[in-house]
């Protein structure tokens, strides 16, 4: 997970999300472009080697899947990147909030709402458990 994945990478994520296990040929007819079955295998074993996908063997081939929905993906990225953020040693977490309501309000304001409705559900949880 800590690896970005480079624009290959995701396009294979994609597919894999798109039509689940799959084998290298496979996914090299969905891609939509032509490459090579070496690169394809190379992209889905690099992919194997962070992680993202679980592999097994049927028959002669290996048939990759998606260790994690997209959700779970993103939202598992966007929380290694806070956690990051915040164990670096000059975080600050005033400029990553400010930061993170000033992209948000300038990409929707909805989710703002959403933003705001969650911290309060948060804050009433972080309350029963007696830690605020």
């Amino acid at each position: 997970m800590r690896d970005a994945l480079g624009h290959l990478e995701l396009r294979v994520m994609e597919v894999l999300w798109a039509h689940g296990e799959s084998n290298v040929h496979d996914v090299v007819e969905r891609l939509g472009r032509p490459l090579a079955y070496t690169t394809v295998m190379t992209t889905l074993d690099r992919l194997f080697k962070k992680h993202l996908l679980l592999r097994r063997k049927s028959e002669r081939a290996f048939l990759y899947a998606p260790r994690w929905t997209r959700r779970e993906w993103e939202q598992k990225r966007a929380g290694d990147f806070v956690a990051g953020f915040l164990a670096s040693p000059a975080a600050s977490g005033d400029l990553l909030i400010s930061s993170l309501v000033d992209a948000v309000g300038q990409y929707d304001t909805a989710l703002l709402d959403e933003l705001e409705r969650k911290i309060r559900s948060k804050r009433r949880e972080l309350g029963r458990r007696g830690k605020t």
